[in-house]
């Protein structure tokens, strides 16, 4: 029995799972999975030849690697076993992510809705207490938003107090979490219990001598990998979790509605089913009996899902175009004009937000990954926006991007910055004013209508430091985050916006808001 929070955790990180579970479908979808060696070792040659999991010498022959993995995509809430046939199904939210939905969007609906206790946690080889009924993620943003503790959490209190004594969400227990931090700020270990190690005993082979609070801290790194995830709070440059600026007021509206806890985590399928429906239901009303044949062109259709979702993690993509088919054919071996049927009958608008997890990442690299910024900055330009646009940033005293409206016959320049808390320095503002403005503010084919800065987040001087830039040259311009240019993309088709709404949103002479978009 597990006396704290605990995650499966095969990778730290969230981001490979739709890869994941494309190939854990591909391999045993609508196959019975309990006791099947052979399956369980065909998955894990598969998730090997994909590069997603380590290729190495196995202990055994008896596919654990593989169960570890089935395990994650379970505890999400993605897939489940089907009680009459002992099959594999995807969940509403499962399906989503495989049919191109914005996994970050799926992810975090599944995350802030994780709890103990459910049948991932009481399953054999878990055992979570069952002291623990609490959902972690909306535990922990609560205390993020909390002003006692200064707005912020590290790791290690995570580690040694939030995850042994937080077990449920009533006020007393809230209350004394926050204390006990607290507690800790001001005394470190000396705080915590004489008993500590026998009351929180770590499970089979994760002790340490050496590092005695390691199976701990192991866990909290993933608790917070998975927080980050869902793009609402990061880590800072003192390696402490903070609500991201601009998602304080998504994070506020969440805590507001307590939805009721999922019942019956004891009945496997109902509890999954439950659990893995997407945003866009409400209830799982899918009959599931029907058997299905395997044909092969439900094996073709696989694989090519596979790939597809694959290249979408990689770039953005906005449409089928016979690259991408070409691309997929000649990894699948599929027929090409099976492979584009597929691909637009399955994908007619690609599947940009899969992109979107990678491009947000991007944004809090610093320098060393700038360049990879300013290029997928390019690509949503053109595939998310219809725009044209160029990688000039090499040339040399030249913005990092410039986009082209052939439809509202204007120019735009931007700057990426891999920044949290980016500011604009003298240095920025003088290559702003007197290079990159002035290069294109004339002679161009389209008179220049905005400048504009994007980074992971901005200071608190922000919009002076641009109304400077604006002031000198007359030239409109913005600065928008990460998570806003994301949220850009995602309300451009469904909204209908045009260029001119584009022009509009990096014309408002200050930081782009929410209500901006």
């Amino acid at each position: 029995m597990l006396n704290y929070w605990w995650v499966t955790r095969p990778k730290r990180k969230l981001n490979s799972i739709p890869e994941v579970l494309t190939t854990f479908a591909d391999m045993a979808l609508d196959q019975e999975w309990q006791g099947q060696r052979n399956a369980h070792l065909s998955l894990e040659d598969a998730l090997e030849q994909a590069g997603l999991k380590r290729v190495g010498e196995r202990r055994d022959q008896t596919g654990g690697g593989a169960r570890t993995y089935k395990a994650w995509v379970a505890s999400l809430g993605l897939i489940f076993t089907q009680e009459s046939t002992k099959q594999i199904k995807l969940t509403l939210a499962g399906e989503a992510i495989m049919a191109g939905e914005s996994p970050v969007e799926i992810l975090k609906n599944q995350v802030l809705k994780y709890q103990f206790p459910s049948s991932f946690s009481q399953s054999r080889g878990v055992q979570v207490s069952s002291r623990f009924k609490i959902r972690p993620f909306r535990f922990l943003l609560r205390l993020l938003s909390d002003s006692r503790l200064g707005f912020y959490l590290t790791e290690e209190e995570i580690a040694k107090v939030v995850i042994t004594e937080a077990e449920n969400e009533k006020e007393d227990c809230y209350l004394n979490v926050v204390d006990r931090i607290l507690q800790f700020r001001n005394y470190g270990d000396s705080c915590l219990a004489v008993d500590f190690f026998e009351v929180y005993k770590p499970s089979k082979g994760e002790g340490s001598k050496d590092h005695p609070f390691r199976y701990l801290t192991d866990i909290s790194n993933t608790i917070v990998n998975w927080i980050e995830y869902t793009q609402l709070a990061k880590r800072n440059d003192e390696k402490q979790l903070v609500i991201l600026d601009d998602k304080k007021q998504e994070v506020a509206e969440i805590l507001v509605t307590v939805p009721p806890f999922i019942d019956r985590p004891e009945q496997h399928e109902y509890f999954q089913r439950k659990f893995g429906i997407d945003p866009k239901h409400t209830k799982d009303l899918r009959n599931l009996t029907a058997t299905k044949t395997i044909t092969h062109k439900i094996i073709a259709e696989q694989k090519i899902k596979q790939a597809f979702i694959t290249e979408s993690l990689k770039s953005p993509i906005g449409k089928i175009t016979p690259s991408l088919v070409d691309k997929i054919t000649e990894q699948t071996g599929i027929d090409n004009q099976v492979v584009e049927e597929t691909l637009l009958k399955l994908y007619p608008r690609g599947a940009i937000g899969s992109f979107m997890s990678e491009y947000f990442e991007m944004a809090f690299r610093g320098r060393d990954d700038a360049t990879e910024f300013e290029l997928a900055t390019v690509e949503l330009f053109k595939t998310a926006f219809d725009f044209k646009a160029e990688h000039v940033g090499p040339i040399g005293l030249t913005p990092d991007v410039l986009v082209f409206s052939d439809s509202d016959k204007y120019i735009g320049i931007l700057d990426n910055k891999a920044y949290s808390k980016y500011t604009i320095n003298n240095d920025h503002r003088n290559r702003m004013v007197h290079n990159y403005i002035k290069t294109y503010g004339s002679g161009q084919k389209y008179p220049l209508k905005f400048f504009g800065y994007i980074a992971g987040g901005f200071g608190n001087n922000i919009n002076s430091q641009l109304k400077s830039i604006v002031e000198e040259t007359e030239v409109h311009g913005a600065v928008m985050s990460v998570s806003n240019m994301i949220k850009l993309v995602e309300n451009y088709s469904s909204n209908g916006y045009t260029h001119a709404k584009i022009k509009d949103i990096f014309t408002v002479d200050r930081q782009v808001l929410l209500s901006d978009l």
